[in-house]
């Protein structure tokens, strides 16, 4: 995957979006939890493709090959 950042978008109403890019499975909660925290309630949380990809798929096939 490429470089890990946060995207933020501030509408017009004042609402935030946030969108996080480069990382894969629940990562992405972790590095936007103390932002969340700080920003309020959170209104909706849309998970992309890359929330349900496993993170260890490199490391999976590594033991297959070893124990196979």
């Amino acid at each position: 995957m490429g470089k890990e950042s946060i995207k933020f978008t501030i509408k017009q109403d004042g609402t935030v979006e946030e969108e996080v890019m480069g990382v894969q499975g629940d990562t992405c909660q972790g590095l936007t939890k103390e932002l969340e925290d700080k920003l309020g309630d959170l209104q909706m949380r849309v998970y992309k493709s890359e929330y349900y990809q496993q993170k260890d798929v490199t490391l999976q096939q590594n033991k297959n090959q070893t124990n196979g």
